[in-house]
């Protein structure tokens, strides 16, 4: 199976952001991701619901939403009506992570859970058969254009061990520093999916770029 893309809109060109999606609607992306960060979990601020309702407007691929916020549980309905197909929250966020996973699948949404770089994937032991996806951070989160962290290799070892074990379908995804010169190592680690930012759209030729992560 070929690697799923999910290129980030956060690194588009918001004055032009419909033309940036109707690009990726054209591409051989599979997910849209959108990151959307609050300015207290992470050191930055994105955008939230309005742009999240406008990018879906115009997507014809799944929106990937992941929340980098305290609280996410406040917001989950509002995503989910505003077009996520998938909600991804963070380990780090939720006090009653069970709780929030199980909420984002009764509003129809697939259930994520992200982790910084310095959170064990050990810990995700008992939430495993609960959720879809285990969004795996490779740079500490809040800022586009990071360097890959080296290490993430071993955590996605490691958590695809961890799913194999248990003979679950939970997808493995990475986030932060992916280009087409490691996808490919991420791939034979066990990612499933990657999110591609600046390598996309920074490109004189995005969709070339989508189509290169893809191979």
């Amino acid at each position: 199976m070929s690697l799923i893309v999910a290129p980030s809109i956060l690194s588009a060109d918001f004055a032009n952001l419909q033309r940036d999606v109707e690009m990726l609607n054209l591409s051989t992306a599979d997910w849209i991701h959108v990151d959307i960060m609050d300015g207290i979990f992470v050191p930055n601020i994105s955008f939230g619901l309005p742009v999240t309702q406008a990018i879906h407007r115009h997507a014809k691929k799944p929106l990937d939403v992941h929340l980098m916020i305290q609280q996410p549980d406040l917001y989950l309905e509002d995503f989910q009506k505003a077009g996520a197909a998938i909600l991804t929250v963070h380990y780090e966020a939720c006090t009653h992570l069970n709780r929030t996973c199980a909420a984002i699948r009764n509003l129809g949404m697939k259930a994520g859970v992200a982790i910084n770089p310095h959170t064990p994937v050990d810990l995700l032991t008992d939430i495993l058969g609960e959720i879809d996806l285990v969004l795996i951070m490779s740079v500490n989160p809040g800022f586009g254009g990071q360097k890959f962290i080296g290490r993430t290799y071993d955590k996605i070892r490691s958590l695809k061990r961890m799913i194999a074990e248990r003979n679950l379908s939970v997808l493995i995804e990475v986030d932060g520093g992916v280009n087409t010169e490691n996808a490919s190592a991420l791939a034979q680690a066990g990612a499933d999916a990657i999110v591609a930012g600046n390598a996309v759209f920074s490109s004189a030729n995005p969709a070339q770029v989508i189509e290169e992560l893809k191979k």
